[in-house]
């Protein structure tokens, strides 16, 4: 008798996991292609592309000025002293370093506003899933890119229309 109450308890309990498990609903949904297609997006490329081309022209006049002082350099070395051309040589050095240290601050620069604009964006289309995910009774919703088999439901549709887009 007390192994059919623990035989009994056991199916009762794993009937309720069963249960349990059934209920929790999984979706999916690529965040790259939501991202890809919201105008905030759009707009931020275009935007850090503009100022990634500005910083391109800026850095190429200063290689372009320090080029030609370079050349200068190079063609008036017969005529100057050794004293004068180990000056110009560290001159020429120090150029080069600040172009370089140039180059790296803009590079930080675009990072910086990449991030400070991406985060609005990410938390548009995190809220989005979200919302989308308790209205449709979603208990998870995994990223659709990391998944090997995704077989399940993709939200990718109704996010799109949560945020008016095509």
């Amino acid at each position: 008798m007390r192994k059919f109450k623990n035989l009994v308890l056991i199916a009762i309990i794993t009937l309720g996991f069963t249960a349990a498990n059934a209920q929790q609903k999984i979706g999916h949904i690529s965040t790259d292609k939501l991202l890809s297609i919201m105008p905030e997006t759009k707009a931020m490329n275009a935007e850090l592309e503009k100022l990634s081309k500005t910083y391109e022209t800026e850095l190429k006049a200063e290689q372009a000025k320090l080029q030609a002082k370079l050349k200068k350099y190079d063609e008036e070395a017969k005529t100057q002293t050794d004293e004068v051309n180990q000056q110009r040589g560290v001159e020429v050095q120090q150029d080069q370093q600040k172009l370089y240290q140039s180059s790296q601050a803009a590079r930080d620069d675009l990072s910086k506003k990449r991030n400070e604009k991406l985060k609005p964006i990410l938390d548009k289309a995190k809220k989005a899933i979200d919302e989308v995910a308790k209205e449709q009774g979603y208990t998870y919703v995994l990223e659709a890119s990391t998944l090997i088999v995704a077989n399940g439901t993709d939200l990718l549709p109704a996010v799109k229309a949560k945020l008016g887009l095509k």
